[in-house]
């Protein structure tokens, strides 16, 4: 298995992982916004990334993350937004791997934490988690807000 940054034709294969994960989470992504963040992802002047585990040709990870502001810290703070295994894939170390990939990038970029949430039915994951990080008990409240 191979962790790698994302390039243009990686397209086909990771629009799968990508809404087998939003899948997962019950939740639906305009085509825009998914187009949008691949651009995004793929512009060196942004500040979102994607990598991709690959295995035999095929991917079958994908980790999104950014880097932002943060005002208990001078360097920015990496934010592990999206990870997502093929569920063929699961159990092999591709979650593990993504997520020391994205440690490493944020070693690299001077960024003194990683973090992330999930949801609190998603044991399996968090099981991972509990080895690779440090459950900070912090709890998620949000509020869509409607433009006018």
């Amino acid at each position: 298995m191979k962790i790698r940054e994302i390039n243009p034709n990686d397209f086909s294969q990771w629009l799968p992982l990508w809404e087998g994960y939003n899948t997962f989470y019950k939740r639906t992504v305009a085509k825009e916004i998914t187009e949008q963040s691949w651009n995004r992802f793929l512009n060196p002047a942004e500040p979102m990334f994607s990598l991709v585990a690959e295995k035999d040709g095929k991917l079958i990870g994908l980790v999104n993350y950014l880097f932002h502001r943060n005002t208990g810290m001078l360097n920015d703070v990496c934010y592990l937004q999206d990870l997502f295994t093929a569920e063929e894939a699961r159990g092999q170390g591709a979650g593990k791997a993504l997520i020391e990939a994205v440690y490493e990038k944020a070693k690299l970029a001077g960024s003194p934490r990683v973090y992330w949430q999930t949801h609190e039915t998603n044991k399996t994951a968090m099981s991972l988690y509990d080895k690779v990080a440090d459950y900070s008990g912090f709890v998620v409240y949000r509020k869509l807000i409607k433009s006018t």
